[in-house]
């Protein structure tokens, strides 16, 4: 048993070293090696195709004859038309691109008998180390796959509009020559007039905003056979990997979608008004670039005159107070070719949500409309009434901003003594008691441009719904105290309390006051009645001496420039 084991190890031992010693067989066909295979295969090489390949040829004992590489460019032919030797025409077929084949061909599938002048012998079998790098047929044409697409597509490029993308340019072996991104600008152009390679023209129709699409050209809708001149070489496939941010045609005008109309919409807005409005501006592929949301506050300004770029001068015309509606700008309607410099790019379309908050016209008065009135109205207020009112303030997109209710009693002013806002003055003119308004004051007439720090905001509109509780009838103008009865003809003895020919402002106010008290007289409602008592004093203390001689003293009706007595 010993025996024939050691027999069986000898005898491999002697086959072992005559197949290592033995000459080399005779090829047939080719030898085909796959040294490298790409995980996909998009494509493999056919009879017909044109191949862009680099090589090294060498000799079985591994001596080098040629390589492409030496040469620094690609050896580039068509497959299966006889312009190799016929066994690397047959060795390509199949091949993908990035593949690399280790290629044995036999001498007469090689140079044969011949050789080739002093380079490749008679008989010699050839070794060729092969890189396929591109591959493309004459009828191919531009090869699309759209790899994302948005789920609203609204608008898809057509030919002669205006595009900006971003894009990765590689070779068909993965080779990047160029990109959008490094740069960190788009691309910018119009598609379909000869201002891009014809592939890029083509590839590009149909896209929707925010779709990514890996386009695919052969060299004669590329580069053609002299390639760029840098980066592209000669007769290459082009791949372009493309994501679309935008587009609009020279022939747009501004689009209003997504409108949401308030019901009822009693008034639009026309070129003069001035409106008060939030908004959120982003570019088309959804890029955000401003918000007055962020800041808090409205944007105000006039439209139809000039203040805001075109397109929003006129999405602004004919909306609502409380109307949301989104407006979409083509670039000569905005910022145009050069964009804003920092957050908006040239040539971009931009998108506004707005948000109506309120408007006026610099013409408006104030808006009065009476929602209760009693039946019986006898006495009616005018200016210089003291009246007790009641209200409700907000402004016209209904934000609340105060009301008398929660303080549990009455606001109290004199009519026409600018202790209110020009606005409420007008709509507590001829009110009954009990009677019910609702006011609108536009900001010239209420808390102007500025408005009320923390309250209400600038340029505001204001709404308030006011109820009248009570008033006390006002002297006539001019007037701040006035007699009931006649008049005493003894009226400085009567203040000359102590007879000694003058009267003091302790002997004047309680004179006055005792007047009052006894309903000889009035003083004006609505103001302290003291105060009103020392500027009578001091219109009658003519020299400023702090007392009234009879020299001085007079009555209302024997001067006109003095309100007092």
């Amino acid at each position: 048993m010993i025996h024939c084991v050691q027999w069986a190890l000898c005898l491999a031992f002697l086959v072992a070293f005559a197949a290592c010693d033995a000459p080399h067989i005779p090829l047939d066909d080719i030898f085909i090696e796959k040294t490298f295979v790409p995980e996909q295969c998009v494509r493999a090489v056919e009879v017909g195709d044109y191949v862009r390949y680099h090589y090294i040829g060498m000799f079985p004992d591994g001596t080098k004859f040629d390589s492409s590489y030496d040469r620094g460019s690609t050896y580039n032919v068509y497959v299966g038309k006889k312009q190799l030797i016929e066994g690397m025409d047959k060795a390509l077929v199949g091949m993908c691109v990035n593949e690399r084949r280790l290629v044995k061909i036999p001498p007469h599938l090689a140079y044969g008998k011949k050789g080739y002048g002093d380079i490749i012998p008679p008989d010699s079998i050839l070794h060729f180390d092969v890189l396929l790098l591109d591959v493309w047929n004459p009828e191919d044409g531009v090869k699309i796959n759209t790899y994302y697409t948005p789920s609203t597509c609204s608008r898809k490029v057509e030919v002669s509009d205006f595009v900006r993308y971003h894009y990765n340019g590689t070779l068909l072996d993965g080779t990047l020559f160029d990109s959008s991104h490094t740069r960190m600008r788009t691309y910018d152009t119009y598609v379909g007039i000869g201002w891009l390679i014809a592939g890029m023209d083509q590839g590009l129709l149909g896209m929707c905003v925010g779709e990514k699409r890996i386009i695919t050209m052969p060299p004669s809708l590329g580069y053609g056979e002299n390639g760029d001149g840098s980066d592209i070489p000669g007769q290459a496939s082009l791949v372009f990997d493309v994501v679309l941010l935008d587009l609009h045609n020279p022939r747009d005008g501004i689009t209003v979608t997504n409108q949401q109309v308030p019901e009822p919409c009693t008034r639009k807005t026309v070129a003069g008004d001035f409106v008060r409005y939030h908004y959120n501006g982003s570019l088309l592929d959804g890029t955000f670039f401003d918000s007055s949301y962020s800041r808090n506050r409205t944007y105000d300004t006039y439209v139809g005159r000039g203040y805001v770029i075109a397109g929003m001068d006129e999405g602004l015309i004919g909306v609502c107070v409380g109307e949301k509606r989104t407006i979409t700008i083509p670039p000569h309607l905005g910022y145009g070719e050069e964009g804003t410099g920092s957050k908006i790019p040239g040539s971009a379309v931009l998108v506004f949500d707005i948000h109506i908050i309120d408007f006026h016209n610099p013409s408006d008065s104030t808006d009065v409309t009476v929602t209760y009135k009693p039946e019986e109205c006898d006495s009616q207020t005018k200016k210089g009434d003291f009246v007790k009112y009641h209200y409700n303030a907000s402004l016209l997109d209904g934000s609340s901003i105060d009301s008398t209710y929660n303080y549990g009693k009455t606001y109290n002013i004199v009519l026409g003594a600018n202790q209110v806002v020009p606005g409420m003055e007008d709509g507590l003119v001829g009110m009954c008691v009990g009677e019910r308004r609702h006011l609108v004051i536009p900001p010239h007439l209420g808390y102007g441009e500025r408005g009320v720090t923390n309250e209400v905001p600038g340029s505001a509109v204001l709404v308030f719904d006011v109820e009248l509780v009570e008033y006390e009838e006002g002297l006539p103008e001019g007037y701040m105290f006035i007699w009931n009865d006649e008049v005493s003809p003894d009226l400085f003895s009567e203040m000359d309390k102590d007879e000694n020919g003058h009267v003091e402002s302790s002997e004047f106010t309680d004179y006055i006051m005792r007047q009052v008290t006894e309903g000889k007289g009035r003083l004006a409602p609505g103001f302290d009645p003291y105060r009103i008592i020392d500027n009578m004093f001091s219109n009658q203390d003519r020299n400023g001496d702090g007392k009234i001689t009879e020299n001085e003293f007079k009555l209302k009706a024997d001067e006109a420039t003095h309100d007092e007595l």
